[in-house]
């Protein structure tokens, strides 16, 4: 299968393509792919770049250069406080915006020509390799446009989204322009802090020095399951 792979940061970066064998790098329109193999699996990893318009502009020219028959998005995600801690993998069940709105008679968080939840691939959510990880979540992740940082602006996804487990910056840029090219979409982010909390700084900091490769290897078994 040809599968793409996108994470937002350098430091995702890193981490991700230790996974890969005889990855070469490839440029397209400004843009560095990673070209190589997980398992039996041709896979074409990039860095986005942080924040909605990066995540779609880089989703849609990998459709075009590689027309990949599964994108994955990875990397890091705040909590909420609703059912996963840091350290946890949330796979992104559903995903929506968080600061989207078309106007009157819409729904809050509904790109226009879209549903307002996009989802991950459902056979890939149910893996049973999920259901033997204590880390691991199923839940709804919300993306938008801020760093999230404020004890009010989780309460405000939260009254948008009382389920929502995580919050980040690309995910449903991803998912929106997967639905729109008809490509099967997976997201699964670990939970590096808890917005809003007093020492949510230290937390994403500490985090990095702890490096979550585990997530990374749950990505590369996932790979090797399907």
């Amino acid at each position: 299968m040809k599968i793409g792979i996108i994470v937002a940061m350098s430091k995702e970066l890193r981490l991700l393509l230790p996974l890969m064998d005889n990855a070469v790098k490839v440029e397209h329109d400004s843009i560095t792919f990673h070209c190589g193999t997980i398992g039996s699996h041709r896979v074409f990893a990039m860095q986005c770049g942080i924040g909605k318009v990066n995540a779609a502009v880089g989703t849609q020219t990998m459709i075009s250069i590689f027309s990949p028959e599964l994108i994955v998005n990875t990397g890091v995600a705040g909590g909420t406080g609703a059912g996963a801690g840091i350290m946890d993998v949330v796979i992104g069940e559903r995903i929506a915006y968080h600061d989207v709105w078309c106007g009157p008679g819409t729904i809050w968080g509904q790109a226009a020509g879209c549903p307002r939840y996009f989802t991950s691939a459902p056979g890939l959510v149910a893996l049973p390799l999920f259901d033997n990880d204590p880390t691991v979540r199923r839940g709804l992740i919300a993306s938008g446009d801020i760093f999230v940082s404020r004890p009010e602006e989780v309460t405000r996804f939260r009254e948008l989204y009382p389920e929502v487990m995580a919050v980040d910056m690309e995910s449903a840029a991803i998912a929106q322009v997967c639905h729109m090219r008809k490509v099967p979409f997976f997201c699964m982010r670990v939970v590096s802090d808890t917005p809003g909390s007093d020492d949510n700084i230290s937390q994403y900091e500490n985090f990095w020095e702890k490096a979550p490769e585990h997530t990374f290897s749950l990505l590369s078994m996932m790979l090797n399951n399907i």
